[in-house]
């Protein structure tokens, strides 16, 4: 992916180097494998988590120190801040074409863990977007856990198609799509509720191939597989797969495998924002 030398946004908070002092942060042993298989890539799971996040605000230590960051850390924050500078003006022209305007979400760089307006978090619940405060969350070290522990491919695209994915959080949220979800799902079983969170995250992942769409000018050789491979790694059927063993359909909050790549494709392919009706199959 090109990228360098490109303009950078300043919607960025930086907070990586920054240490809790005190208490134990939120996020080890089975309860932040528990956020992670819930959370991966965040998107409207994020809310539902808010209540448990904040049972231990209390074990949050405020951030106080910050150390200096490595070339490597600084390097991969200029790409963040480009990837995103790519998403404002891509969704800033498809949102005027169609008569609104584009309000550009923050992102928040952070290390280990992070309060936000849906509670605390820490790296262990995978990057997210938090509708309360219209910010992306993201710990840059999960790039490497997502090739190291769940065999995705890796690379700077990568780390492009999980941003655009949260940001396309926040376009649902801009839409309404986000609240109409939220309202839809109260009443629901567990199992319905679901099928609704999934129908939500592949129409996000419809979004990041829109993006993709948008920018074959930064596109290299590879690219693409990238994508589809982050997405293959994060499908239900995968993580259930390799941390229990068996698949369990009606817990799927996010989509398989195939599901996840087929709708990055398909907005990837038509760049057409109206054919991302990822509910329609549930009507």
């Amino acid at each position: 992916m090109k990228w360098i030398g490109n303009r950078q946004s300043d919607n960025v908070e930086d907070r990586r180097g920054m240490s809790a002092g005190g208490k134990t942060a939120l996020g080890g042993g089975v309860l932040g494998i528990i956020i992670l298989l819930l959370n991966t890539f965040g998107g409207q799971n994020a809310q539902m988590l808010t209540p448990i996040l904040e049972q231990f605000n209390q074990n949050q230590g405020a951030q106080t120190e910050q150390r200096a960051l490595t070339p490597e850390e600084i390097k991969t924050g200029e790409m963040a801040k480009t990837i995103l500078a790519y998403t404002e003006d891509t969704w800033g022209q498809i949102f005027t074409e169609n008569n609104m305007q584009y309000e550009k979400p923050k992102m928040v760089l952070f290390s280990d863990n992070v309060e936000t307006a849906c509670g605390s978090a820490t790296s262990a619940s995978g990057p997210f977007y938090c509708p309360g405060d219209h910010k992306v969350y993201i710990d840059l070290e999960f790039m490497k856990e997502l090739k190291s522990r769940f065999g995705a491919e890796g690379g700077d695209f990568t780390t492009a198609y999980v941003m655009a994915h949260e940001v396309g959080h926040h376009v649902q949220n801009l839409l309404g799509i986000s609240e109409k979800v939220t309202q839809a799902q109260q009443g629901k079983s567990e199992a319905e509720a679901n099928r609704l969170s999934v129908a939500l995250e592949l129409q996000a992942d419809f979004y990041a191939g829109i993006w993709a769409n948008k920018n074959k000018q930064i596109i290299e050789e590879g690219d693409i597989e990238q994508a589809l491979s982050a997405a293959s790694a994060v499908g239900d059927d995968a993580i259930q797969s390799k941390m229990q063993g068996h698949v369990e359909p009606d817990t799927f909050t996010h989509g398989t495998s195939e599901q996840r790549k087929f709708w990055f494709m398909k907005g990837y392919k038509t760049g057409d924002i109206k054919q991302g009706n990822t509910f329609a199959d549930l009507q």
